[in-house]
Protein backbone atom coordinates (compact mmCIF):
# COMPACT_ATOMS: atom_id res chain seq x y z
CA UNK A 1 0.00 0.00 0.00
CA UNK A 2 1.19 3.50 -0.83
CA UNK A 3 2.53 5.23 2.28
CA UNK A 4 0.38 8.32 1.69
CA UNK A 5 -2.78 6.18 1.44
CA UNK A 6 -1.85 4.33 4.63
CA UNK A 7 -1.31 7.66 6.38
CA UNK A 8 -4.72 8.93 5.24
CA UNK A 9 -6.40 5.73 6.40
CA UNK A 10 -4.65 5.90 9.78
CA UNK A 11 -5.80 9.50 10.25
CA UNK A 12 -9.35 8.57 9.24
CA UNK A 13 -9.44 5.67 11.73
CA UNK A 14 -8.24 7.92 14.53
CA UNK A 15 -10.86 10.54 13.66
CA UNK A 16 -13.71 8.02 13.43
CA UNK A 17 -12.90 6.93 16.99
CA UNK A 18 -13.61 10.39 18.41
CA UNK A 19 -16.89 11.84 19.69
CA UNK A 20 -16.16 14.88 17.52
CA UNK A 21 -16.50 12.67 14.44
CA UNK A 22 -19.84 11.31 15.69
CA UNK A 23 -21.27 14.81 16.05
CA UNK A 24 -19.72 16.00 12.79
CA UNK A 25 -21.10 13.22 10.59
CA UNK A 26 -24.48 13.10 12.34
CA UNK A 27 -24.61 16.89 12.01
CA UNK A 28 -24.17 16.71 8.24
CA UNK A 29 -27.12 14.33 7.93
CA UNK A 30 -29.16 16.45 10.34
CA UNK A 31 -28.65 19.55 8.18
CA UNK A 32 -29.74 17.61 5.11
CA UNK A 33 -32.82 16.32 6.93
CA UNK A 34 -33.78 19.85 7.94
CA UNK A 35 -33.45 20.86 4.28
CA UNK A 36 -35.69 17.94 3.24
CA UNK A 37 -32.93 16.19 1.28
CA UNK A 38 -32.76 12.82 3.05
CA UNK A 39 -34.47 9.74 1.64
CA UNK A 40 -35.96 8.20 4.77
CA UNK A 41 -36.88 10.88 7.36
CA UNK A 42 -38.13 14.40 7.70
CA UNK A 43 -37.04 16.43 10.73
CA UNK A 44 -39.71 18.53 12.46
CA UNK A 45 -38.01 21.03 14.76
CA UNK A 46 -41.37 22.56 15.64
CA UNK A 47 -41.75 19.48 17.89
CA UNK A 48 -38.53 20.18 19.78
CA UNK A 49 -40.10 22.14 22.66
CA UNK A 50 -42.88 19.59 23.15
CA UNK A 51 -40.32 16.77 23.19
CA UNK A 52 -38.15 18.58 25.73
CA UNK A 53 -41.24 19.20 27.89
CA UNK A 54 -42.17 15.51 27.75
CA UNK A 55 -38.66 14.43 28.72
CA UNK A 56 -38.53 16.97 31.53
CA UNK A 57 -41.85 15.69 32.91
CA UNK A 58 -40.43 12.15 32.97
CA UNK A 59 -37.22 13.42 34.55
CA UNK A 60 -39.09 15.19 37.34
CA UNK A 61 -41.18 12.06 37.96
CA UNK A 62 -38.09 9.84 38.18
CA UNK A 63 -35.85 12.30 40.04
CA UNK A 64 -37.97 14.98 41.76
CA UNK A 65 -34.89 16.80 43.12
CA UNK A 66 -33.11 16.44 39.74
CA UNK A 67 -30.29 14.59 41.48
CA UNK A 68 -29.86 12.43 38.39
CA UNK A 69 -27.13 9.77 38.23
CA UNK A 70 -25.20 8.80 35.12
CA UNK A 71 -26.91 6.77 32.40
CA UNK A 72 -24.98 3.56 32.92
CA UNK A 73 -25.27 -0.16 33.52
CA UNK A 74 -25.08 0.40 37.28
CA UNK A 75 -28.67 1.69 37.29
CA UNK A 76 -29.95 -1.68 36.04
CA UNK A 77 -28.28 -3.62 38.84
CA UNK A 78 -30.83 -2.03 41.17
CA UNK A 79 -33.80 -3.24 39.11
CA UNK A 80 -36.85 -4.32 41.08
CA UNK A 81 -35.73 -2.30 44.10
CA UNK A 82 -32.94 -4.76 45.00
CA UNK A 83 -29.58 -3.12 45.76
CA UNK A 84 -27.36 -5.77 44.20
CA UNK A 85 -24.43 -3.38 44.14
CA UNK A 86 -24.54 -3.23 47.94
CA UNK A 87 -24.75 -7.02 48.04
CA UNK A 88 -21.64 -7.25 45.87
CA UNK A 89 -19.87 -4.68 48.06
CA UNK A 90 -20.28 -6.99 51.06
CA UNK A 91 -18.52 -9.77 49.16
CA UNK A 92 -15.69 -7.41 48.16
CA UNK A 93 -15.27 -5.68 51.54
CA UNK A 94 -11.89 -7.30 52.28
CA UNK A 95 -10.34 -6.13 48.99
CA UNK A 96 -8.36 -2.93 48.57
CA UNK A 97 -10.12 -0.09 46.67
CA UNK A 98 -8.27 -0.65 43.36
CA UNK A 99 -9.03 -4.37 43.33
CA UNK A 100 -12.69 -3.61 44.08
CA UNK A 101 -12.72 -1.30 41.06
CA UNK A 102 -11.14 -4.07 38.95
CA UNK A 103 -13.90 -6.47 39.98
CA UNK A 104 -16.49 -3.84 39.09
CA UNK A 105 -14.94 -3.60 35.61
CA UNK A 106 -14.86 -7.40 35.33
CA UNK A 107 -18.61 -7.36 35.98
CA UNK A 108 -19.74 -4.33 34.03
CA UNK A 109 -17.75 -4.74 30.79
CA UNK A 110 -19.23 -8.16 29.87
CA UNK A 111 -22.62 -7.04 31.18
CA UNK A 112 -22.73 -4.01 28.87
CA UNK A 113 -21.57 -6.05 25.89
CA UNK A 114 -24.33 -8.60 26.57
CA UNK A 115 -26.98 -5.88 26.63
CA UNK A 116 -28.05 -5.75 22.97
CA UNK A 117 -31.85 -5.94 22.63
CA UNK A 118 -33.30 -9.12 24.12
CA UNK A 119 -36.59 -9.06 22.23
CA UNK A 120 -40.03 -8.72 23.78
CA UNK A 121 -40.49 -12.43 24.54
CA UNK A 122 -37.48 -13.07 26.79
CA UNK A 123 -37.51 -12.66 30.59
CA UNK A 124 -35.21 -13.55 33.47
CA UNK A 125 -36.54 -14.84 36.80
CA UNK A 126 -34.31 -14.11 39.79
CA UNK A 127 -34.85 -16.89 42.31
CA UNK A 128 -33.33 -14.93 45.21
CA UNK A 129 -35.82 -12.05 44.97
CA UNK A 130 -38.69 -13.70 43.10
CA UNK A 131 -38.54 -10.86 40.55
CA UNK A 132 -39.03 -11.44 36.81
CA UNK A 133 -37.53 -8.87 34.45
CA UNK A 134 -37.16 -8.43 30.69
CA UNK A 135 -35.16 -6.29 28.29
CA UNK A 136 -32.15 -4.35 29.63
CA UNK A 137 -32.94 -4.93 33.30
CA UNK A 138 -33.38 -8.65 32.76
CA UNK A 139 -30.12 -8.84 30.81
CA UNK A 140 -28.36 -6.91 33.58
CA UNK A 141 -29.52 -9.26 36.31
CA UNK A 142 -28.81 -12.34 34.21
CA UNK A 143 -25.27 -11.12 33.49
CA UNK A 144 -24.82 -10.19 37.16
CA UNK A 145 -25.59 -13.74 38.22
CA UNK A 146 -23.52 -15.14 35.34
CA UNK A 147 -20.54 -13.23 36.78
CA UNK A 148 -21.26 -14.26 40.38
CA UNK A 149 -21.42 -17.90 39.31
CA UNK A 150 -17.75 -17.81 38.31
CA UNK A 151 -18.58 -18.74 34.70
CA UNK A 152 -16.39 -15.89 33.37
CA UNK A 153 -13.32 -16.90 35.37
CA UNK A 154 -11.00 -19.79 34.61
CA UNK A 155 -9.80 -19.88 38.24
CA UNK A 156 -12.08 -21.75 40.64
CA UNK A 157 -10.24 -20.16 43.56
CA UNK A 158 -11.12 -16.66 42.26
CA UNK A 159 -14.63 -16.83 40.83
CA UNK A 160 -15.39 -13.09 41.12
CA UNK A 161 -13.33 -12.07 38.14
CA UNK A 162 -13.46 -12.20 34.35
CA UNK A 163 -10.44 -13.64 32.58
CA UNK A 164 -9.48 -14.06 28.95
CA UNK A 165 -9.54 -17.84 29.29
CA UNK A 166 -12.89 -17.76 31.06
CA UNK A 167 -14.43 -15.79 28.20
CA UNK A 168 -12.81 -17.88 25.47
CA UNK A 169 -14.13 -21.13 26.94
CA UNK A 170 -17.65 -19.88 27.68
CA UNK A 171 -20.14 -22.17 25.94
CA UNK A 172 -23.54 -21.58 24.43
CA UNK A 173 -24.98 -24.15 26.82
CA UNK A 174 -23.71 -22.19 29.83
CA UNK A 175 -24.94 -18.88 28.43
CA UNK A 176 -28.37 -20.33 27.67
CA UNK A 177 -28.60 -21.95 31.09
CA UNK A 178 -27.59 -18.79 32.97
CA UNK A 179 -29.91 -16.63 30.86
CA UNK A 180 -32.76 -19.16 31.18
CA UNK A 181 -33.13 -19.46 27.41
CA UNK A 182 -35.63 -22.01 26.11
CA UNK A 183 -38.12 -22.46 23.29
CA UNK A 184 -40.67 -20.80 25.56
CA UNK A 185 -38.23 -18.05 26.58
CA UNK A 186 -36.26 -17.15 23.43
CA UNK A 187 -33.43 -14.62 23.60
CA UNK A 188 -32.53 -12.71 20.44
CA UNK A 189 -28.96 -13.17 19.19
CA UNK A 190 -27.62 -15.86 21.54
CA UNK A 191 -24.93 -16.96 19.08
CA UNK A 192 -23.88 -13.36 18.50
CA UNK A 193 -23.61 -12.71 22.23
CA UNK A 194 -21.51 -15.82 22.79
CA UNK A 195 -19.19 -14.97 19.91
CA UNK A 196 -18.83 -11.45 21.31
CA UNK A 197 -17.74 -12.80 24.70
CA UNK A 198 -15.23 -15.14 23.08
CA UNK A 199 -13.80 -12.34 20.93
CA UNK A 200 -13.59 -10.19 24.06
CA UNK A 201 -11.35 -12.84 25.58
CA UNK A 202 -9.07 -12.78 22.55
CA UNK A 203 -8.94 -8.99 22.55
CA UNK A 204 -7.79 -8.97 26.17
CA UNK A 205 -4.74 -10.95 25.04
CA UNK A 206 -4.14 -8.99 21.83
CA UNK A 207 -4.27 -5.62 23.60
CA UNK A 208 -2.54 -6.67 26.78
CA UNK A 209 -1.15 -3.18 27.49
CA UNK A 210 -4.71 -2.23 28.48
CA UNK A 211 -5.63 -5.43 30.26
CA UNK A 212 -2.62 -6.66 32.23
CA UNK A 213 -0.38 -5.14 34.90
CA UNK A 214 2.52 -7.55 34.44
CA UNK A 215 3.24 -10.70 32.50
CA UNK A 216 2.58 -13.01 35.45
CA UNK A 217 -1.16 -12.30 35.64
CA UNK A 218 -3.77 -13.42 33.10
CA UNK A 219 -5.52 -10.61 31.18
CA UNK A 220 -8.67 -9.23 32.78
CA UNK A 221 -11.04 -6.41 31.81
CA UNK A 222 -10.45 -5.14 35.34
CA UNK A 223 -6.85 -4.19 34.65
CA UNK A 224 -8.15 -1.40 32.45
CA UNK A 225 -8.56 0.41 35.80
CA UNK A 226 -4.78 0.49 36.20
CA UNK A 227 -4.26 1.81 32.68
CA UNK A 228 -6.78 4.61 33.21
CA UNK A 229 -5.33 5.57 36.58
CA UNK A 230 -2.02 6.05 34.79
CA UNK A 231 -3.70 8.40 32.28
CA UNK A 232 -5.05 10.74 34.97
CA UNK A 233 -3.43 14.14 35.29
CA UNK A 234 -3.67 15.90 38.63
CA UNK A 235 -6.34 13.42 39.74
CA UNK A 236 -8.46 14.34 36.71
CA UNK A 237 -9.35 12.10 33.78
CA UNK A 238 -11.01 13.20 30.55
CA UNK A 239 -14.01 11.06 29.54
CA UNK A 240 -12.86 10.88 25.87
CA UNK A 241 -9.63 9.25 27.08
CA UNK A 242 -11.75 6.43 28.54
CA UNK A 243 -13.70 6.13 25.29
CA UNK A 244 -10.47 6.01 23.31
CA UNK A 245 -9.17 3.14 25.43
CA UNK A 246 -12.45 1.26 24.98
CA UNK A 247 -12.45 1.73 21.21
CA UNK A 248 -8.81 0.77 20.76
CA UNK A 249 -8.74 -2.03 23.33
CA UNK A 250 -12.04 -3.65 22.36
CA UNK A 251 -12.36 -2.69 18.70
CA UNK A 252 -11.54 -6.20 17.48
CA UNK A 253 -14.58 -7.77 19.12
CA UNK A 254 -17.06 -6.51 16.52
CA UNK A 255 -17.47 -9.10 13.76
CA UNK A 256 -18.66 -8.45 10.23
CA UNK A 257 -18.15 -4.70 10.39
CA UNK A 258 -16.51 -2.26 8.01
CA UNK A 259 -12.74 -2.22 8.03
CA UNK A 260 -10.34 0.50 6.99
CA UNK A 261 -6.67 -0.31 6.59
CA UNK A 262 -7.36 -3.78 8.08
CA UNK A 263 -8.79 -2.11 11.21
CA UNK A 264 -12.26 -3.10 12.37
CA UNK A 265 -14.18 0.14 12.85
CA UNK A 266 -16.97 -1.27 15.02
CA UNK A 267 -20.28 0.61 15.18
CA UNK A 268 -19.55 2.67 12.04
CA UNK A 269 -21.73 2.59 8.92
CA UNK A 270 -21.90 4.16 5.43
CA UNK A 271 -24.55 6.61 4.25
CA UNK A 272 -24.94 7.62 0.62
CA UNK A 273 -25.67 11.26 1.48
CA UNK A 274 -22.10 11.72 2.68
CA UNK A 275 -19.31 12.41 0.17
CA UNK A 276 -16.96 9.52 -0.58
CA UNK A 277 -13.91 11.49 -1.65
CA UNK A 278 -11.43 10.39 1.03
CA UNK A 279 -10.84 7.31 3.18
CA UNK A 280 -13.80 6.90 5.55
CA UNK A 281 -15.48 10.15 4.50
CA UNK A 282 -18.80 8.39 3.78
CA UNK A 283 -18.95 6.71 7.19
CA UNK A 284 -21.03 7.62 10.24
CA UNK A 285 -19.60 6.51 13.61
CA UNK A 286 -21.95 5.87 16.55
CA UNK A 287 -20.06 3.65 19.02
CA UNK A 288 -23.29 3.19 20.96
CA UNK A 289 -22.30 0.27 23.19
CA UNK A 290 -18.76 1.62 23.53
CA UNK A 291 -20.03 5.00 24.74
CA UNK A 292 -22.52 3.39 27.12
CA UNK A 293 -19.69 1.21 28.37
CA UNK A 294 -17.58 4.33 28.84
CA UNK A 295 -20.35 5.93 30.89
CA UNK A 296 -20.49 2.72 32.95
CA UNK A 297 -16.74 2.75 33.61
CA UNK A 298 -16.68 6.23 35.12
CA UNK A 299 -18.34 5.59 38.48
CA UNK A 300 -15.73 3.07 39.74
CA UNK A 301 -13.06 5.64 38.85
CA UNK A 302 -14.92 8.34 40.75
CA UNK A 303 -15.06 5.98 43.74
CA UNK A 304 -11.25 5.93 43.61
CA UNK A 305 -11.23 9.72 43.88
CA UNK A 306 -10.79 10.71 40.24
CA UNK A 307 -12.63 13.72 38.83
CA UNK A 308 -14.06 13.01 35.37
CA UNK A 309 -13.83 15.96 32.96
CA UNK A 310 -15.14 16.69 29.44
CA UNK A 311 -18.25 14.56 29.95
CA UNK A 312 -20.28 16.46 27.38
CA UNK A 313 -17.77 15.73 24.66
CA UNK A 314 -19.34 12.27 24.52
CA UNK A 315 -22.62 12.05 22.62
CA UNK A 316 -26.12 10.77 23.07
CA UNK A 317 -26.64 7.09 22.39
CA UNK A 318 -27.94 6.04 18.98
CA UNK A 319 -30.23 3.28 20.19
CA UNK A 320 -33.89 2.40 19.83
CA UNK A 321 -35.26 4.07 22.99
CA UNK A 322 -33.80 7.48 22.18
CA UNK A 323 -34.56 7.02 18.49
CA UNK A 324 -38.04 5.78 19.26
CA UNK A 325 -38.70 8.88 21.35
CA UNK A 326 -37.88 11.07 18.35
CA UNK A 327 -40.27 9.15 16.09
CA UNK A 328 -43.09 8.70 18.62
CA UNK A 329 -43.14 12.41 19.55
CA UNK A 330 -42.95 13.58 15.94
CA UNK A 331 -39.44 15.02 15.86
CA UNK A 332 -38.75 12.56 13.06
CA UNK A 333 -41.33 11.54 10.47
CA UNK A 334 -40.71 8.52 8.24
CA UNK A 335 -41.09 9.35 4.55
CA UNK A 336 -42.81 6.07 3.69
CA UNK A 337 -44.92 3.59 5.71
CA UNK A 338 -42.64 0.57 5.18
CA UNK A 339 -40.18 2.11 7.62
CA UNK A 340 -42.67 1.40 10.43
CA UNK A 341 -43.95 -1.94 9.17
CA UNK A 342 -40.84 -3.74 7.88
CA UNK A 343 -37.93 -5.13 9.90
CA UNK A 344 -34.53 -3.68 9.09
CA UNK A 345 -30.93 -4.79 9.43
CA UNK A 346 -28.68 -2.54 11.55
CA UNK A 347 -26.67 -1.86 8.39
CA UNK A 348 -29.70 -0.63 6.43
CA UNK A 349 -29.39 3.00 5.43
CA UNK A 350 -32.77 3.80 6.98
CA UNK A 351 -31.40 2.68 10.36
CA UNK A 352 -28.12 4.56 9.92
CA UNK A 353 -30.12 7.68 9.08
CA UNK A 354 -32.48 7.21 12.05
CA UNK A 355 -29.56 6.78 14.45
CA UNK A 356 -27.63 9.77 13.10
CA UNK A 357 -30.60 12.10 13.40
CA UNK A 358 -31.25 10.79 16.90
CA UNK A 359 -27.73 11.76 18.03
CA UNK A 360 -28.12 15.28 16.62
CA UNK A 361 -31.57 15.74 18.15
CA UNK A 362 -30.48 14.54 21.61
CA UNK A 363 -28.04 17.43 21.79
CA UNK A 364 -30.81 19.87 20.95
CA UNK A 365 -33.31 18.34 23.38
CA UNK A 366 -30.62 18.52 26.07
CA UNK A 367 -30.00 22.20 25.33
CA UNK A 368 -33.72 22.99 25.65
CA UNK A 369 -33.95 21.15 28.98
CA UNK A 370 -30.91 22.95 30.40
CA UNK A 371 -32.35 26.29 29.28
CA UNK A 372 -35.62 25.57 31.07
CA UNK A 373 -33.80 24.53 34.24
CA UNK A 374 -31.17 27.31 34.04
CA UNK A 375 -28.39 24.73 34.31
CA UNK A 376 -25.07 24.49 32.49
CA UNK A 377 -23.69 21.42 30.67
CA UNK A 378 -21.38 20.90 33.64
CA UNK A 379 -24.30 20.97 36.08
CA UNK A 380 -26.52 18.76 33.90
CA UNK A 381 -24.36 16.84 31.40
CA UNK A 382 -25.87 14.84 28.60
CA UNK A 383 -25.14 11.56 30.42
CA UNK A 384 -27.66 12.62 33.08
CA UNK A 385 -30.23 13.85 30.57
CA UNK A 386 -30.07 10.42 28.93
CA UNK A 387 -30.78 8.73 32.26
CA UNK A 388 -33.36 11.14 33.58
CA UNK A 389 -34.31 11.46 30.75
CA UNK A 390 -34.60 10.63 27.11
CA UNK A 391 -34.07 6.88 27.48
CA UNK A 392 -36.78 6.60 30.15
CA UNK A 393 -39.09 8.86 28.12
CA UNK A 394 -38.54 6.70 25.03
CA UNK A 395 -39.53 3.61 26.96
CA UNK A 396 -42.58 5.35 28.49
CA UNK A 397 -44.01 6.67 25.23
CA UNK A 398 -43.43 3.25 23.60
CA UNK A 399 -45.39 1.56 26.39
CA UNK A 400 -48.19 4.12 26.06
CA UNK A 401 -48.46 3.65 22.30
CA UNK A 402 -47.87 -0.10 21.83
CA UNK A 403 -49.02 -2.98 24.05
CA UNK A 404 -45.63 -4.70 24.06
CA UNK A 405 -43.67 -1.48 24.56
CA UNK A 406 -41.65 -2.12 21.41
CA UNK A 407 -39.96 0.73 19.52
CA UNK A 408 -41.74 2.19 16.49
CA UNK A 409 -39.07 0.85 14.13
CA UNK A 410 -38.15 -2.83 14.22
CA UNK A 411 -34.59 -4.11 13.83
CA UNK A 412 -33.30 -7.58 13.07
CA UNK A 413 -30.69 -7.64 15.80
CA UNK A 414 -27.72 -9.99 15.87
CA UNK A 415 -27.14 -9.31 19.56
CA UNK A 416 -24.20 -6.96 19.02
CA UNK A 417 -25.53 -3.51 18.05
CA UNK A 418 -28.70 -2.55 19.93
Amino acid sequence: MDASVASLESAAIAHLRTPQAIRERCGVLFEQACAGRLQHFRCNLDRLDATADYVLTVMHANYPTLDVPFHSRWRHFGAGGVDRRAQLAQQLAALDPVERARVHYDLVIPSVLLDAGAGAAWHYHEAESGITLGRSEGLAIASYHLFLSGALSDDDANPLQTTAAGLETLTEATLCQRFQVSDANPLVGVAGRLALMQRLGRSLRQHSHYFTTDGSKPPRPGYLVDYLLDQAVGNQLSAPVVLGAVLEGLGDIWAGRITLGDTNLGDVWPHSALPHDAPGSNLVPFHKLSQWLTYSLLEPLQALGLTITDLDQLTGLAEYRNGGLCVDLGLLTPRYPDILTDRHLPSAEVIVEWRALTVALLDRVGDRIRTQLHLSPVELPLVKILEGGTWAAGRKIAADLRPDGSPPIQINSDGTVF
